[in-house]
């Protein structure tokens, strides 16, 4: 039996570029960013998951805040733990609706961020962010997520000094920089889309 030489082996090997059957098609190029098929669009589908279920969950705690109101209250206790031990604090009705007042305002403050973000992702998706809407969307993210912080801020400086005195201390100024910090670039981001929209209209005049 002869071994097939060299030459012979010439014309059975692929030609150069050849590639593979099994070759996955999401490795034929680099991963994308924006458009169909992208990172962005993966993120739309996470958002789109994540604002069906905080608007659930905010339908749920507007109707027991509703049914709080006609439900009467009593004999129910809650307690306030600290460092230096509890207090137990009697559940009324009043303190109810102020805890899921609160609470309400606070998930149904992100459901309005996750609804902007969810149309700023669906233009990127689109491979169109600098759009002058997206401008006000931002915006409205920032003017929302102040809210939501200061609300925060007032709710327990409330619960701290009123309802629960010596038990909670109030949020001191270290923990507002974060969400300050956020607020301002969400609002330096609008002024980036901004700008991107501007320079945007003046190319299609150009052209």
């Amino acid at each position: 039996m002869r071994l097939p030489t060299l030459e012979n082996l010439k014309g059975r090997l692929p030609a150069k570029g050849f590639r593979p059957r099994f070759a996955l098609p999401l490795l034929r190029g680099p991963l994308r960013t924006l458009g169909p098929g992208s990172v962005a669009s993966l993120l739309k589908i996470a958002l789109d998951v994540a604002y069906v279920l905080l608007m659930l969950l905010t339908a749920g705690l507007l109707i027991a805040f509703v049914a709080a109101i006609f439900i009467p209250i009593s004999n129910y206790n809650v307690t306030v733990t600290a460092h230096d031990g509890g207090l137990q604090q009697p559940l009324t009705q009043p303190l109810l609706l102020f805890g899921l007042g609160a609470l309400t305002a606070w998930v149904g403050g992100f459901l309005l961020i996750l609804r902007n973000l969810r149309l700023i992702f669906r233009t990127l998706t689109a491979g169109d962010p600098f759009r002058p809407e997206n401008v006000r969307r931002l915006r409205a993210i920032g003017l929302t997520l102040a809210t939501v912080t200061a609300g925060v801020w007032v709710a327990q400086g409330m619960v701290a000094a009123g309802l629960v005195p010596g038990q909670m201390d109030p949020q001191g100024f270290g923990e507002l920089l974060t969400p300050i910090f956020s607020v301002l670039v969400v609002f330096v981001l609008a002024e980036v889309f901004r700008e991107g929209a501007r320079l945007r209209r003046e190319s299609e005049l150009t052209i």
